[in-house]
């Protein structure tokens, strides 16, 4: 069993969790205890990456309330999503290809999901009890599909805005890629695009 799978501010396998976003966010801005900043340093460089993949690797029961383990998760997961915002900031959504599977991803979220709205996502239709017994199966269909399926990743309420406290719960990696393709090719990600093409020949024309 992944270690994400039991981590507390997961929660459940299915059930994406706003509980743990404050010290996240806490985290991923560096506001680190003295015990997480020699953690952070320890983590470093070739040997210190090589570290974090093993550590986490290793099953659930390995670790308690681990500082060392929180770090690492959050240094994942915060680049994680850095790195896909500033890919859709960059490159017109339409043209991105977010995995090897996004034709079937974004078929078989459509017929699962014809309905729901993913501009501003309601994080009910995410993680109520209903939700929860709607979405196992869809992701199940892709746990030999999709590398880490039930990872846990961040993902934006309202597609329109960057990754804030506020603006971000936690999903796992299908949920993520079934939202954001849709996102990509129904034009919702545009405004984000828009939004840094536009600061950017300010920029050029100031110059």
């Amino acid at each position: 069993m992944s270690v994400i799978k039991q981590f507390p501010y997961y929660g459940s396998q299915w059930g994406p969790s706003t509980f743990w976003l404050p010290k996240f966010f806490k985290i991923s801005s560096f506001v680190f205890s003295r015990r997480k900043k020699q953690v952070w340093n320890n983590l470093r460089g070739v040997e210190g990456a090589t570290a974090a993949a093993h550590a986490l690797s290793l099953p659930a029961e390995a670790y308690g309330n681990d500082a060392q383990l929180e770090v690492m998760w959050a240094m994942k997961a915060y680049n994680h999503a850095e790195i896909y915002f500033n890919l859709i900031s960059s490159v017109e959504p339409k043209f991105l290809k977010l995995t090897k599977s996004d034709e079937q991803i974004y078929t078989k979220f459509r017929e699962a999901f014809p309905d729901l709205s993913i501009e501003v996502l309601d994080p009910d239709l995410l993680k109520s009890a209903d939700a929860k017994e709607k979405w196992r199966p869809f992701c199940n269909q892709f746990e030999d599909v999709v590398e880490d399926f039930n990872y846990g990743t961040l993902l934006r309420l309202d597609c329109k805005k960057d990754y804030t406290e506020e603006n971000t719960i936690f999903a796992t990696r299908i949920q993520f890629y079934a939202i954001e393709i849709a996102r990509n090719r129904e034009g919702f990600n545009d405004v984000v695009h828009n939004a840094n093409s536009k600061t950017k020949q300010l920029k050029k024309d100031e110059s």
